[in-house]
């Protein structure tokens, strides 16, 4: 009885392996198109399996990601397909129920096999293809040489798309900082763990060299490997013109490889349809252990320099096969850049020069593939190799974002049944650990957590933790700042700016408050005083871009500064208020940006309005522009006005304090319903409702916020300045009864205030007040 026959027939097993690969300067290149290469790929697979016509079995087909649909921003510069698995399928003879595109990553191939490997098991499904291919190395020959082609694809049929699965890796933090390729971002964690060694620049780089040259090697052996050359460690280690240096302490060859024409397939099925089929069990390679763990957000990690999700994974993976470390016949782990190899290494004891090697097929800097189906080669790979040596093991480490993913997968040659992966307990352990808390912007005094200089810009990241409470941050840095052997540790100061936080050896000097003769975006005009300001950008309809913003939060600064001025009144030119953020500056590809310290305006952010400040609505207050009125302590609106929070139409979220101010102001269905719709309410029922203090008579509006601003100019400057304070402090207290009782010192300030017995003294005499304070 052979040890086959004992295997329960819902098992899962892989039955076929298929890989594809074209580059251009060889002969017969036929600039295949991804779609192309994972069908050859997949039919390749079902070859493997040794048994003709299986196409009609397969019901569910998956196919990883290309790197043009891995992202909202990337262009498929010669079109490309609008259901890639499908039409995988479809070249092959195949018409599944079911198909999968799933999240971007590289932890994508492991991870769907372990899902559908599952599925089998639960009998949700017998026959599964997983496919995936990129051609960025064709693309971008076919620009390079002017050749036209279009890969464009409309296919029919059900398609289940999860979506790109970027968040808490791509953030406007990290892209307004630069760290908007991976490269600097693994480099960040390299050079943590680089200080955390105590290791010198020379011998760290020559660290990444000797786990690499042996990467080199399997790669130069491997038909499929886009860079088949073997590599020294001197080579490695060496600036050259071919290893130029890209993100410290990376230099070329230490960084995937994306430029490939490589497609790899799977097909997986259940033991009883692999015996019905007539598959032969020789082929059989069973799925002993896996695990699927998501780390914290990069920045939120209590140390950058590891990765303890991927090392959990691949300890459940070797816990659920019930074997250690040294059974393993082969290992494949994730390559993208050394810190992902050194990661596992550190945490499970595995030497870097280990001779079993660390990856059966050369690696991403040598076999290539960066983008999101690299492990499915290592899985074929995998099962190549244990099918020749039967009670082997062999394990694969997936890796996606910035070790942000992880997908583990332990196959062996011999029968092993189906465990189910503790995946939801193992992850909640990673939730529930401390995070780090983080300082959009920062200013003060800081010190250097790790550090990148992102070559080509050269430009310096640094990522901080300010020195009063903690708190983490990015910022940019001249590379200057960071020549020495290592700069992390080192005392420095940070200081916000819209376009990020910046890096200074010394102190900066404080930025003085102070109005200028004129502004490009603004009409300032001074009357005793009162300030009046106008939003002077008409042919934007009053949108607000970073310089407009900039002035906007420099004459708030020097309003609340100046001694002599008492009330502001903001408004806008050619009866328009403010529409909000100009989005077509924000889509034109200009370099992203930080709002003003103090919020939309400069005004919605601020925890304090020290002096009264009144919006004049003379039109339109959309979206940004209603967070500015809200902001503001009184609404003069003229009757033809309009409020609006509609961000939501445009993909935006209303985050000037907008969501929790305007249900603060006005009933929250109404405010619900304006959120939710785009809602535009007119002046009268935002007068009604509260949003609105006064309304003006027609063309009036500016007229009328000057009266109320001279209301105010009347009365007591201390009692006003108190009175605020007093406001702001309560918002908070929801119950009317405790914020009356609630002590306060305005009151002790008011009492020993010349203005209070002033004030007493003009009302029993019966003439106005002379205010002194």
């Amino acid at each position: 009885m052979s040890e086959f026959d004992g295997v329960h027939a819902d098992t899962p097993v892989l039955v076929g392996a298929g890989q594809f690969s074209e580059r251009i300067d060889e002969s017969g290149y036929r600039a295949l198109p991804a779609v192309e290469l994972a069908a050859a790929a997949a039919r390749e697979a079902l070859s493997d399996t040794g048994v003709e016509h299986l196409a009609g079995e397969i019901d569910v087909v998956a196919g990883t990601r290309q790197f043009e649909n891995s992202d909202p921003f990337t262009p498929a510069p010669h079109g490309r397909s609008d259901n890639f698995p499908r039409s995988v399928a479809s070249r092959i003879g195949a018409d599944p129920e079911r198909a999968i595109l799933p999240v971007t990553g590289g932890q994508s191939p492991q991870q769907l096999v372990n899902e559908l490997a599952g599925a089998i098991a639960g009998g949700s499904h017998r026959v599964a293809l997983i496919c995936g291919a990129d051609a960025v190395s064709t693309q971008q020959h076919l620009l390079k040489s002017g050749r036209q082609a279009d890969f464009t694809e409309r296919i029919d049929g059900q398609l289940e798309d999860r979506g790109h699965g970027l968040e808490g890796i791509v953030t406007r933090m990290i892209a307004l900082h630069g760290l908007v390729e991976p490269a600097s971002q693994y480099a960040l964690a390299e050079n943590a763990r680089r200080a955390r060694l105590g290791a010198s620049r020379t011998e760290y780089a020559r660290a990444m060299a000797e786990l690499l040259a042996p990467f080199s090697r399997v790669a130069a052996a491997n038909p499929h490997a886009a860079s088949p050359v073997a590599r020294s460690v001197e080579e490695l280690a060496e600036p050259s013109a071919a290893n130029r240096p890209i993100a410290e302490p990376y230099l070329r060859y230490a960084c995937a490889r994306d430029k490939v024409n490589q497609g790899a397939a799977l097909l997986l099925m259940s033991a009883g349809a692999a015996r019905r089929l007539g598959i032969d069990p020789r082929k059989w390679v069973f799925l002993a252990g896996c695990a699927d763990l998501r780390e914290q957000e990069l920045l939120k990690r209590a140390d950058l320099s590891t990765g303890p999700a991927s090392a959990l994974a691949v300890r459940h993976a070797l816990e659920l096969a019930g074997i250690g470390l040294d059974e393993l016949t082969t290992i494949d782990l994730y390559s993208c850049f050394p810190i992902a190899v050194f990661n596992i290494c550190d945490a499970l004891g595995l030497a870097p020069d280990d001779p079993r090697g660390l990856t059966v097929t050369g690696g991403l800097p040598f076999f290539g593939g960066a983008g999101n189906n690299y492990s499915m080669h290592a899985i074929a790979e995998t099962a190549q190799r244990l099918r020749a040596r039967p009670g082997s093991f062999g394990l694969v480490g997936a890796n996606g974002g910035i070790q942000s993913k992880y997908s583990t997968g332990l196959y062996a040659s011999t029968p092993v049944p189906w465990r189910e992966p503790r995946n939801a307990e193992l992850q909640a352990e990673i939730d529930s650990e401390p995070v780090v808390a983080q300082a959009e912007r920062a200013d003060g005094p800081a010190r250097i957590e790790t550090f990148t200089v992102r070559h080509g810009s050269e430009q310096g990241v640094v990522v901080g933790r300010l020195q009063r409470d903690g708190r983490r941050f990015i910022a940019t840095a001249d590379p200057a700042l960071l020549a020495n052997d290592q700069p992390i540790g080192e005392r420095v100061h940070v200081r916000s700016t819209p376009e990020g936080n910046r890096i200074t050896r010394d102190e900066p000097a404080a930025r003085t408050a102070t109005f200028r003769r004129t502004y490009e975006h603004l009409e300032v005009r001074r009357d005793g005083a009162l300030l009046e300001i106008a939003i002077d950008r008409p042919e934007h309809r009053n949108s607000l871009h970073p310089p407009a913003h900039a002035e906007l939060d420099e004459v708030f600064d020097a309003f609340f500064a100046d001694p002599g001025l008492r009330v502001a009144v903001l408004t806008g030119t050619e009866e328009v208020f403010c529409t909000g953020d100009d989005l077509a500056h924000r889509a034109s590809g200009l370099p992203w940006w930080m709002p003003p310290r103090n919020g939309q305006g400069g005004l919605s952010a601020r925890e304090h309005l020290p002096k009264p400040v009144i919006a004049a609505v003379n039109g339109p207050a959309l979206d940004g522009g209603l967070e500015i009125a809200l902001a503001c302590h009184l609404v003069v609106a003229d009757p033809a006005a309009e409020f609006a929070l509609a961000q939501a139409r445009s993909g935006q979220l209303a985050t000037a304090a907008g969501l929790v101010r305007l249900r603060r102001e006005i009933p929250a269905k109404l405010a619900t319903d304006m959120l939710l719709t785009g809602r535009r309410v007119a002046a009268g029922l935002a007068h009604s409702h509260g949003l609105v203090s006064r309304l003006s008579e027609p063309g009036k509006v500016v007229e009328t916020a000057r009266e109320a601003a001279s209301e105010i100019l009347a009365a007591s400057p201390r009692a006003i300045e108190l009175s605020l304070r007093v406001l702001t402090d309560t918002t908070g207290i929801a119950d009317p009864a405790e914020a009356i009782a609630n002590p306060h010192d305005a009151y002790d300030h008011l009492v020993l205030s010349e203005d209070y017995h002033e004030g007493m003294r003009a009302h029993a005499e019966n003439r106005r007040p002379r205010w002194r304070e």
